[in-house]
């Protein structure tokens, strides 16, 4: 079994609303769709959206680094079994960037590709994505098999009605989990707090998220007032440049301490556990490089005593929302989980299907094959900016 062609589309996602955060504000998305189409006619699928703020990497950066990838090279070998495709993924890299310490430029672009490579195989084989999380050595002692999972909400920077309408809904349809945007310098986090946490009750998990809003120095002085609201975490709540400074004041905040931009691959992930800046992973699969990679961090992190959560991009369409349920149905111990937002966000979905959560936030297991989803053509054409064909030798 060989790669024939892979075809790479840049698409422009228009969302349903405005989201806004510490660290960017957003009414679309720039995003990479993949098709991988193997030599006996099979088809896969990925997706990929590049955050300049996160891995460094625009759009262009991404679709360039694919043109400049020599995919048909570096993925023209042959394989027949899972571990085969493993092996020939985990060779598999993007031209690196000078000064990229991190090795996280690109990420975005290699998530795509590998979610196309792996989802064509599985298909072929007729066996789901999940089926992958078994395949890896490392998921042992994480592994986990689930008919249904569970999402949290959120609440991005809206207006107090909104904070109000959208905490009664979560109230009324059993949520068991939320996270609050906070760091905007418009809003009183306090009172956004007391109002939601009024309303939802004690019983409902919150957590927060600053977007690297907040620094070292100033870091208690903005908690101290929060957690009072029972907050079980806090997402990234200083600048990545300053995160080293986090293992000093981490163990007198009275609150488990989240990473997400901080947290972009395996070299973020041992600093992180060396220098003993943090409690818990934010892993996403774009964000990380891929399913294989972000298998790879949960497992370091259960190794290491620290928590994990997958999260999710904003704007992801239903080829990852798919591919974020294959890894939450098949991998035990997360904190959190994020993502399926698809009908309550996007403007243009790309699947048949609809993945969206349902009531208190469960969704059932894809049994596949692959990602178990049914990418619609004249959905994908009408978002589609332009588009690279990469053929293979066969």
């Amino acid at each position: 079994m060989r790669i024939a062609e892979i075809i790479v589309y840049r698409v422009r996602i228009p969302l349903k609303t405005e989201i806004r955060h510490a660290s960017h504000a957003r009414t679309e998305t720039a995003s990479l769709v993949v098709q991988c189409r193997l030599d006996n006619g099979q088809i896969g699928w990925g997706e990929g959206l590049p955050r300049e703020y996160v891995t460094g990497e625009t759009i262009d950066d991404a679709w360039a680094l694919i043109a400049r990838a020599e995919l048909s090279k570096q993925l023209g070998g042959s394989f027949e079994t899972l571990a085969d495709v493993i092996a020939l993924l985990d060779r598999f890299h993007l031209p690196p960037r000078s000064g990229d310490d991190r090795g996280c430029f690109g990420n975005s672009a290699r998530c795509a590709i590998e979610l196309a490579v792996l989802d064509a195989y599985c298909r072929s084989l007729g066996v789901p994505l999940s089926g992958v999380t078994a395949a890896l050595p490392e998921t042992i002692a994480i592994r986990g098999r689930a008919e249904w999972v569970r999402y949290s909400a959120a609440f991005t920077a809206m207006s107090p009605w909104k904070q109000t309408t959208r905490a009664l809904l979560l109230r009324l349809f059993g949520f068991h989990q939320a996270k609050v945007k906070v760091g905007m310098a418009d809003v009183d986090d306090v009172a956004t707090l007391r109002r939601i946490r009024g309303i939802v009750g004690r019983g409902l998990d919150l957590r927060i998220d600053a977007n690297e809003a907040w620094t070292c120095e100033n870091l208690a002085t903005k908690l101290s007032p929060l957690v009072l609201f029972g907050i079980t975490a806090v997402e990234q709540p200083v600048p990545h440049a300053a995160v080293a400074g986090l293992a000093t004041v981490r163990p007198s905040l009275g609150v488990p301490i989240m990473l997400d931009e901080s947290l972009c691959g395996e070299i973020d992930a041992r600093r992180a556990i060396e220098q003993g800046t943090c409690d818990l992973f934010n892993i996403r699969l774009s964000k990380c490089g891929g399913f294989l990679p972000s298998l790879r961090l949960a497992a370091l992190a259960h190794q290491a005593g620290l928590g994990y959560q997958l999260g999710c991009q904003v704007g992801e369409t239903g080829i990852l929302s798919a591919a974020g349920r294959h890894f939450a149905a098949s991998v035990g111990g997360l904190r959190y989980l994020e993502g399926s937002y698809d009908r309550f966000l996007v403007a243009e979905r790309l699947t048949t299907e609809d993945l969206t959560f349902g009531y208190g936030g469960y969704a059932p297991a894809l049994p596949g094959p692959g990602l178990g989803i049914t990418v619609d053509p004249v959905a994908l054409q009408r978002v589609t900016v332009t588009e690279q064909r990469i053929k293979f030798a066969t």
